[in-house]
């Protein structure tokens, strides 16, 4: 075989779900106890085990002899640092794909769909017996990438956050955050259930399911038709849309700006007036997040960065 170019192959990869019952629960009889009490099947829990740990072989063995590699567990990647050259292949779900871009700055990531029959695989359009064919393309920079606009979240102190999807601001549990916002130099005080910031990716998941959520709920008090169809927008659409969830209206809270586009030559100011428990995280991912208490100023953004995925 014709030896490879000489870009290292990182391998993200994710506990399954009965990986983490196991943990949880000490040992593999535990958990089938647990889930069969629960009335549930314990062989899919299984079956799905089994299949991605066949997934994960084929990888390794794609790569094993050819390619340097290294895997890399999810709960590592807050504090994995990826070199500028190398190439980043995500063996998951959707989620893990987008958990994983938020932390790279251009390199190229291919998504690899475990098991197509569990999984849709949106952002996964290859199988594990494609890697092989595929990688030698991507190495030498011969393969088309698609461009994934992405956001950041600033803070005063210095902290910076990414978000391929969404960013969440907000409060860490089921309470109100009060905070100042402000969008083209107005500010206003609100008090809300926190604020969903999306990107283009993004526009499909969370900031979809309250767009339609809250249309729907105002056609039907109003008794009028029904709302108009919602309109995602496209992954390299170089803005952000945010949404106020559940805004307050009170004499020291107001509800004028609860949604709005952030462009490249805008930014989105948040200060928190909450005394704790004011959280920033992105992607659904609420273990890393930022502290976001009062006084604190986040300035919202499209970013810099971008994200690279195979096609």
């Amino acid at each position: 075989m014709a030896v490879a170019p000489d870009r290292k192959i990182i391998v993200v990869t994710r506990a399954t779900r009965l990986e983490e019952l196991i943990a949880r629960l000490h040992t593999r009889e535990q958990a089938r106890f647990y889930i069969q009490h629960l009335g549930a099947d314990f062989r899919d829990y299984e079956v799905e085990h089994e299949r991605y740990h066949d997934a994960r072989r084929v990888v390794v063995d794609a790569l094993r002899g050819t390619w340097r590699h290294q895997l890399v567990d999810r709960a590592y990647l807050p504090n994995f640092i990826f070199g500028p050259h190398e190439v980043v292949v995500a063996l998951g779900q959707d989620g893990l794909v987008a958990n994983t871009l938020k932390y790279l700055d251009g390199q190229p990531l291919i998504g690899v769909n475990p098991d197509p029959e569990r999984f849709d695989g949106v952002l996964l359009p290859f199988r594990p017996t494609d890697l092989a064919a595929i990688l030698p393309g991507v190495a030498r920079d011969q393969r088309q990438l698609r461009t994934v606009t992405m956001a950041r979240a600033a803070l005063s102190d210095g902290q910076v956050l990414y978000a391929v999807n969404d960013l969440f601001i907000g409060p860490r549990s089921h309470t109100s955050l009060r905070y100042e916002i402000s969008v083209s130099g107005d500010w206003e005080a609100q008090s809300s259930s926190g604020l969903i910031v999306s990107t283009g990716l993004g526009s499909t998941g969370w900031l979809k399911s309250i767009v339609t959520g809250s249309a729907a709920i105002a056609s039907g008090l109003r008794g009028s038709g029904p709302p108009e169809t919602y309109q995602p927008m496209t992954w390299d659409a170089g803005r952000l849309v945010f949404a106020v969830r559940e805004p307050f209206p009170s004499r020291t809270t107001e509800t004028t700006i609860v949604c709005g586009v952030v462009t490249k030559f805008e930014t989105l100011k948040i200060r928190s007036l909450t005394p704790e428990n004011g959280v920033i995280f992105s992607d659904g991912i609420e273990a890393d997040y930022l502290a976001f208490n009062s006084g604190t100023l986040a300035e919202i953004s499209v970013a810099d960065r971008q994200g690279h995925l195979v096609s």
